[in-house]
């Protein structure tokens, strides 16, 4: 298992340590750092798929408004 170390604003190294009083504070560090890196790995998944979406979009046939309502009145019951 790797140490690391960080700094902190005490005002922040206290409040977790109050909160946290008598757990396993490097494991709930350790969780938050997972936490961290799946958010982090989301946020750029999210952003490729709306590069993609907006590379699409510049070359994707235009559409009248008419057209979409023909298309819709087609597909309905």
């Amino acid at each position: 298992m790797a140490t690391v170390n960080f700094s902190v604003p005490d005002e922040v190294k206290n409040v977790f340590n109050h909160v946290f009083q008598g757990r396993n504070k490097s494991a709930i560090i350790a969780d938050l750092m997972a936490e961290a890196v799946i958010r982090e790995e989301q946020r750029l998944r999210s952003n490729q798929a709306i590069d993609r979406i907006l590379r699409r979009q510049k070359t994707a046939p235009r559409i009248s408004a008419s057209q979409v309502s023909r298309a819709r009145q087609g597909v309905r019951p």
